[in-house]
């Protein structure tokens, strides 16, 4: 009984770090993609306004 509950827990740990690593990962890389795109808007910006 002990070693099930410690595999379910072992399991759910394990797999609560790896989603948190993906989550991490995806949004470092969307901030990153903002960040350029914001940039090049920014600078087309003038572009099209003068």
């Amino acid at each position: 009984m002990n070693e099930k509950i410690y595999k379910t827990m072992s399991h759910a740990g394990i797999s609560s770090l790896a989603l948190g690593i993906v989550t991490l990962t995806v949004g470092l890389v969307s901030g990153i993609l903002m960040i350029i795109n914001g940039a090049k808007l920014m600078k087309r910006k003038f572009e099209i306004t003068i």
